[in-house]
């Protein structure tokens, strides 16, 4: 394993050399940066304080929290969990704009709301070893480090660094209890104790191990920690960056998909940028890496067009707008293309940037968004952004697309972080228009995390573009992957084909089934081909619009589809009444079944 981030941190300690005052961006004291900050974006950072002026912080009971174990339910809790946090951040963003003290009053309900909360982490996540049951209570003498007490915890740390002046002014104990709440749940259990998400030997991590690590960070460099803690959380979460690399393939990857790259590539950059900010520079040298470089990119490579993202696992094909973090990991691995794709998404959805939850809930993002501003809305992204073609090893993600379709094509396994049954799945989009979709993942409850995953309809392959073979839908786990995976890129044409028998539980061992997918740019025609041997075999696809069927021709929105070896089974409406769905797809999904009738199955698109 290699240990890159702890050698950084290893050689600037072993200097002796004292660690900068971390200033990622102006105090409300520095008055003169907020004045010049774009008038348009003042007057909106303003308005979203004003609408939370007077705002009643809801109550949260014991009940609340005992609901996830007794009914698995985790929505009602976080709805309310979530309200108070963004709500905090919009009055402390505000009255660091205006500097007036109207906001002050409404800040220090929410801080001490914040500050008299039993636990700050979410119910599904109150336990204190991996995967093991959760506590029904959260014990406030002995506080777990979850995603979200550390995301809290770089909250109120941002607060401190922000508005301490302003809230001494009216009460020295204001600021107190905030760093006595970050030494009690933030500072102490992560110095003392072991949580899984910190790595450990060939523990597997995902997305969590950054994240934490990110807020971790915050919430002791910007209140300013003492030497030696300093130190001493800057060797762990080094370390912590190393084992998290580990598991993420070098071709930079996101195995969780685009959404969560946003919890993981993008944590990873804040999390290195701060200590190489603190140590002038130690870090530095890990942004040259094509490893970084990759991860980097990801986003770009799986991006669509608009709002769409090639998706996969839990993420969903509506991944959110690229903005400032896209920006700032461009900036620092020296990669302008990137820097253009997120420009160019950041000057044209600002409304949808400042709705999105990673910036509502963020306040350390609300202020590199608002002081990165005018950089980005004045970059030149007149230069037309030049996707390539490219294939992904470590998750087998093959995407191909011309002016015309993208094409994504999902071979590796069943082991994923946030896993679907997805092994040989296509997604396919027609002029920036869903065709063959990935559906997502529904609203998170007790079952989403637990071993009756796989009883959800969305986890299943045969709610994928994937066939069901002799009954058998695929399973889950490393075992069950595609094999046999070939690829090529060539001017004109690009193709993946996979022998996909390994994926399902089938008794017979001499089933084959090969998939096949042919891109032809100049005909403007994407091919899938299936071989078997196999005689029970039904075919599913998932799509965006309704199918219109006339004889062996399918009508799908603005695509043509023709298809030989097999005959019309049912064509079903999936109704999308879940929420999270909802945020991805405006109306209902459809699925196509077919059944094959030969050994070969062959479907045309145009």
């Amino acid at each position: 394993m290699e240990m890159r981030f702890r050698e950084a941190a290893d050689a600037f300690l072993t200097t002796g050399r004292e660690l900068s005052v971390f200033h990622p961006f102006p105090t409300a004291c520095e008055r003169k940066a907020y004045e010049e900050l774009p008038e348009e974006l003042k007057i909106r950072l303003i308005k979203q304080g004003e609408e939370c002026l007077g705002y009643v912080y809801p109550s949260i009971f014991a009940t609340d929290f005992m609901a996830f174990r007794r009914t698995g339910n985790r929505v009602n809790y976080e709805s309310v969990y979530f309200a108070r946090r963004y709500n905090l951040n919009s009055l402390v963003v505000a009255e660091c704009v205006e500097n007036k003290g109207r906001f002050l009053d409404d800040i220090i309900n929410g801080i001490f709301v914040l500050c008299e909360e039993s636990g700050w982490q979410l119910p599904p996540h109150n336990s204190y070893e991996r995967n093991k049951p959760q506590e029904i209570l959260p014990d406030a003498t002995h506080p777990v480090l979850d995603l979200f007490a550390c995301e809290t915890g770089a909250q109120l740390a941002c607060i401190y660094y922000l508005l301490k002046e302003q809230l001494d002014a009216v009460s020295p104990f204001i600021s107190k209890r905030i760093l006595s709440e970050l030494e009690h749940r933030i500072v102490t259990p992560y110095l003392h104790e072991h949580f899984w998400w910190m790595g450990k030997g060939e523990e597997p991590m995902c997305n969590w191990t950054p994240w934490c690590t990110q807020n971790v960070l915050l919430s002791v460099f910007l209140p300013g920690y003492s030497r030696g803690i300093g130190r001493a959380v800057l060797a762990k979460a080094a370390e912590s960056c190393d084992y998290f690399l580990k598991d993420y393939g070098d071709d930079g990857c996101c195995d969780e998909g685009a959404q969560y790259f946003r919890r993981a590539g993008l944590c990873l950059d804040a999390a290195t940028d701060l200590m190489n900010r603190v140590t002038e520079g130690a870090f530095a040298h890990l942004y040259q890496w094509d490893k970084m470089k990759n991860i980097a990119s990801y986003i770009a490579n799986v991006h669509v067009d608009g709002k769409y993202y090639f998706n996969f696992s839990d993420c969903s094909p509506v991944a959110g707008r690229a903005g400032a973090r896209e920006f700032l990991f461009g900036k620092h691995t020296s990669q302008p293309s990137l820097m253009s794709f997120a420009a160019r998404d950041y000057q044209t959805a600002q409304d949808e940037i400042y709705e999105e939850e990673t910036y509502r809930l963020n306040l350390y993002y609300r202020m590199l968004n608002a002081f990165s501003y005018r950089e980005i809305m004045n970059y030149d992204v007149t230069a037309p952004i030049v996707h390539r073609d490219i294939f992904y090893p470590s998750v087998g993600l093959f995407i191909s697309r011309n002016e015309t379709f993208c094409l994504a094509v999902k071979a590796g396994d069943n082991n994923d972080n946030h896993n679907h049954n997805d092994t040989g799945s296509l997604t396919l989009y027609k002029n920036g228009q869903p065709l063959f979709v990935d559906i997502g993942v529904e609203s998170y409850t007790g079952k989403t995390f637990s071993a009756q995953r796989y009883e959800i309809w969305t986890m299943q392959s045969g709610f994928h573009n994937l066939p069901t073979i002799d009954g058998q839908d695929q399973h889950d786990g490393e075992t069950y992957k595609a094999e046999n995976v070939v690829t090529s890129f060539a001017d004109d044409t690009a193709s993946i084909s996979m022998e996909l028998s390994a994926a399902y539980p089938l008794s017979d061992k001499d089933c084959t089934y090969r998939r096949k997918v042919f891109f032809d740019k100049k005909e403007n025609c994407i091919t899938l081909t299936d071989t078997t041997n196999i005689k029970n075999v039904i075919l599913n696809f998932i799509t965006y619009e309704k199918p219109m069927v006339e004889n062996r021709d399918i009508h799908l929105g603005n695509a043509e589809i023709t298809f030989s070896g097999a005959r019309l089974l049912t064509i079903e409406a999936l109704p999308i009444t879940d929420a999270r769905l909802k945020t991805a797809w405006d109306h209902e999904l459809y699925r196509i079944r077919l059944t094959m009738n030969d050994n070969v199955f062959q479907m045309k698109i145009r």
